[in-house]
């Protein structure tokens, strides 16, 4: 099934740069929804379907109001002041763009499969559904930390407002990244029951494969900051990617 999925996704992504070819903006979101479509694809594997669409429907509710709240400047929370761009999608109930739903379900479900793969060595402590919603959250504004200069200044996704903070990184503000924490901690309160493997069985397929997703978003996105020369955004996304490969090397190893 898996296989089948994943061929199909390859063939839609083929057409679909053949059809984007002279629209860089259009391929841009293709792209986005295809590496969602693999995110599912891929969770499938270790859960049903109908646990797999609660999930994702939690995550992109959440993620999609608190963006949606962000942009209205009479609430500026939980992430401060944004206008999305036409670059990013049209609009859905005029409120956020298409694509932002999709990134928080790329980025959620694949930031819990590298805390996965990391903690594989504490999979039986009592603790360890809590240590795994804690990681998640960090983990995850590690993946926003290398996503904002990609969204922001390189593809024109959204654009950042001034705020009271003496300090910003490529315009996003310290309130945006504890905003992703939070709402990836009030998210996962919801989807986790629906994320928790009952059968027995190896994941260890799923979770490499999560890996590879949110090890190669990253990579896209520090290559395209290299190509604009935000070069602290760079350096950042290689410290961070290079330290968590190795957690999750030790992890896989286990």
């Amino acid at each position: 099934m898996i296989a089948l999925i994943l061929a199909i996704v390859t063939a839609i992504l083929a057409v679909a740069a053949a059809i984007a070819a002279f629209d860089s903006e259009k391929l841009d979101q293709i792209l986005i929804a295809l590496a969602a479509v693999a995110t599912l694809a891929a969770a499938c594997r270790q859960l049903p379907l109908q646990n797999i669409l609660l999930a994702s429907g939690f995550t992109a509710l959440i993620g999609s109001v608190a963006h949606g709240l962000s942009a209205n400047p009479d609430l500026a929370m939980p992430f401060g002041l944004l206008t999305f761009n036409p670059n990013a999608g049209a609009k859905i109930f005029n409120a956020v763009p298409w694509t932002v739903p999709l990134i928080w379900i790329i980025a959620l479900f694949n930031s819990r499969g590298v805390a996965r793969l990391i903690l594989r060595p504490w999979r039986k402590q009592k603790n360890y559904g809590y240590i795994l919603i804690g990681l998640t959250a960090f983990i995850i504004v590690i993946f926003d930390l290398a996503l904002e200069p990609f969204a922001a200044h390189v593809k024109h996704y959204w654009l950042w407002h001034p705020t009271k903070f003496p300090w910003s990184w490529h315009g996003a503000s310290p309130l945006n990244f504890l905003g992703w924490f939070c709402v990836t901690l009030l998210i996962l309160a919801f989807a986790t029951p629906s994320l928790i493997k009952k059968q027995p069985g190896n994941s260890g397929a799923t979770e490499l494969f999560s890996a590879a997703l949110w090890f190669g978003s990253v990579l896209l996105f520090a290559v395209s900051a290299a190509a604009a020369g935000l070069w602290s955004a760079v350096i950042l996304d290689a410290l961070t990617a290079i330290l968590l490969a190795a957690f999750c090397w030790r992890g896989s190893r286990w």
